[in-house]
């Protein structure tokens, strides 16, 4: 358990730690000479039956707020400090709005320096402290009376800290390792190091990392945890990191920098937010208002537009796009405090919907609706939300990232029984369940109006059929919700063809017989089948009527037209593919030249550069100068259909 304590300078923070620990947290030069403390201080203690104590001490400082942010983000419990013969002061009060927007619900009430007052004044300071809890999360917190200098109310204190830690719920540890640095420092044949609080997930010695949002990669050359050597450091934990790398150097990494599992390294420079104005504010947040936005344990300038509406009035909530001055790392569910632009006072905070939301159509109804959903803490009802409104399908990837779950929690999305998951190249997507059958409607639709259309055709490409469909889709979204209409049996693929079951095409009599005397040719002769004009030669027919089958033969997918009047049959060019592919294997850095290709199927050069130029244009082939490379994906659109198509 993190404890961390909060309250007005001068109140006994420290020396409460010291009472409770034995360690003096105030370690810099200046904060022994001003006998204030003036950034972080840390402590530990040791739990019987429990986990180790960890102590955030903060500066009280009004000046120092932000580096009491920095320490606040991330405990479990805090430990408000409010001196009897002062009473409250503004920085209790603006300490406690903090910790009401990070949402600490864990925590008691100090008293400290009754040994200076009356019982009396005691219980008035108490009255006004409970009165000032009021709607806080801290609202039902203890008060309990000390004094560092005769000890009383110490035991009490350490009493409940101690059965807190023993009663502290486990943290969730299956998302991916984060960590919010507060620290960063060299030691003498140790190297780096920092410091700060892990917000999930574990890491381990030997476990190579990422700083974010710089993105230099490290590896966790040993590691303690909770102030004690350990294998194992995870979410819930203060933890010291030792960190190797070509780049680390302790000057490069800086305070609310994130060290993270590289997976998690997106930063962003514009959050969606759901956000509060707090009900001391004298007025409304308007458009465009500057801020500073604290978030793990960063400080960043930025921006407000309000979606919902058109200004905030105090006490009130609204959803908002924050944009920021640089990127930061945001995951969904962080917490945001919001400070004035001269970082005088605490305005406001909320909580983070969406890590990377778009940039255009951000006040769209649609975009609110998703918003909305968005703020559903349970990511499976979250996901049905969001999958049931417009654009109707969710990018489970970007989903899983921007909620940190684990690769088993993603998986379990396939469960959900109002989903339909779909997936292609590695990409998966999730579907509502009644705009998938708006969507296979809509796409059924459209191919029958094409057959229609084109009885001689095979179908449509893939790219094709995205246009006609009314339902519009990115192409990588539509190629996996056809690939599992395909395996659905809703549609039929014929090599890059997509057709209905119910499709088929058929030749005439006469072209029946006509074409079987043309495969024979085509079938003996392979790499160089004869042109239109030597098959009419040749087979003594029309050299028109040859070049009309040929073409037809070729919109119903049996033929491919490579160039001008030179057809192949799709055996043929399967089996041309497969050859561009082992030469470029065969060759270092996996590319091909028309004269290798050439020597290889026996034909001559013209011929041999018409074929790769075809495959330029089908995507098998990517040509770079004299050189081509190959695209593995593709080399199978020309095999044949599974099923008979009715051409002899």
């Amino acid at each position: 358990m993190i404890v961390g304590t909060a309250g007005h300078i001068d109140h006994g923070k420290t020396a409460l730690v010291r009472a409770l620990t034995g360690v003096d947290t105030d370690r810099l030069p200046a904060e022994k000479a001003r006998g204030i403390t003036i950034d972080l201080g840390f402590a530990y203690r040791r739990v019987p039956g429990a986990e180790t104590l960890g102590f955030v001490d903060v500066p009280g400082h009004e000046a120092f707020v932000h580096n009491m942010l920095a320490g606040a983000a991330g405990i479990d419990f805090v430990v408000l400090v409010v001196a009897a013969d002062d009473g409250p002061m503004p920085q209790t009060c603006e300490h406690l709005q903090i910790i009401d927007l990070l949402g600490v619900e864990r925590g008691i009430v100090a008293l400290s320096k009754c040994d200076l007052v009356s019982a009396e004044r005691i219980a008035e300071v108490g009255a006004e402290v409970h009165q000032l809890l009021g709607r806080t999360s801290l609202a039902t917190a203890e008060i309990l009376p000390v004094s560092i200098v005769t000890g009383e109310g110490v035991a009490a204190v350490e009493a409940y800290l101690l059965d807190a830690a023993r009663n502290m719920p486990l943290r969730r540890l299956d998302g991916r390792f984060r960590l919010a640095i507060d620290r960063s420092f060299s030691l003498s044949g140790i190297g780096t190091v920092v410091t700060g609080t892990v917000f999930s997930g574990e890491v381990r010695a030997g476990d190579k990392v990422l700083l974010s949002p710089g993105g230099l990669a490290a590896r966790v050359r040993g590691l303690h945890a909770q102030n004690a050597a350990a294998v194992c450091g995870r979410a819930g934990q203060r933890c010291a990191l030792n960190l190797v790398g070509s780049n680390i150097d302790k000057d490069r990494i800086h305070r609310g920098d994130w060290v993270l599992d590289e997976a998690l390294h997106l930063p962003t420079d514009r959050i969606d937010a759901s956000i509060r104005l707090l009900p001391s504010e004298v007025r409304a947040l308007r458009q465009g208002s500057p801020v500073h936005l604290h978030l793990g344990a960063v400080r960043v300038p930025a921006r407000i537009a309000i979606l919902d509406r058109d200004s905030l009035p105090p006490g009130d909530r609204a959803l908002a796009q924050i944009v920021l001055d640089r990127p930061v790392g945001a995951l969904h569910g962080d917490r945001i405090v919001l400070r004035d632009d001269a970082a005088r006072r605490t305005i406001g905070g909320g909580i983070v919907l969406d890590p990377w939301p778009p940039d255009r159509g951000r006040r769209r109804p649609q975009r609110l609706t998703a918003l909305a959903a968005m703020s559903e803490a349970d990511a499976g009802q979250a996901l049905v939300r969001l999958a049931s409104t417009d654009p109707g399908w969710v990018d489970l990837g970007h989903f899983a990232h921007a909620r940190n779950l684990s690769v088993e929690k993603a998986a379990g999305f396939r469960g959900i029984t109002d989903i339909v998951y779909v997936e292609s190249d590695g990409a998966a997507f999730g579907f509502g369940s009644k705009n998938w059958q708006v969507l296979k409607q809509a796409t059924i639709t459209a191919l029958a109006g094409y057959h229609e259309k084109a009885r001689d055709s095979p179908g449509l490409e893939t790219h094709r059929l995205r246009l006609a469909v009314d339902t519009r889709l990115p192409s990588n979204v539509f190629a996996a919700a056809v690939s599992e209409m395909v395996r659905g049996g809703t549609l039929q693929r014929d090599g890059p063809w997509l057709k209905l079951a119910s499709h088929s095409v058929r030749l005439t009599a006469a072209d029946e017989r006509l074409w079987a005397r043309i495969r024979a040719v085509m079938e003996r002769t392979r790499f160089q089948p004869p042109r239109v004009r030597d098959f009419a030669q040749t087979l003594g027919a029309s050299e028109a009527e040859v070049r009309q089958l040929l073409r037809r033969l070729a919109r119903m997918g049996t033929l491919v037209e490579v160039a001008h009047d030179h057809f192949y049959t799709r055996t043929t060019i399967a089996e041309l593919a497969a050859t561009v592919q082992r030469v470029a294997n065969g060759n270092p850095g996996g590319k091909i030249t028309a004269a290798v290709f050439r020597d290889r199927i026996g034909t001559g050069r013209k011929l041999a550069i018409q074929i790769l130029e075809f495959f330029d244009r089908t995507g098998i082939t990517i040509r770079e100068g004299d050189l081509r490379g190959i695209r593995q994906d593709r080399l199978a659109i020309f095999e044949e259909p599974r099923r008979e198509r009715g051409i002899p």
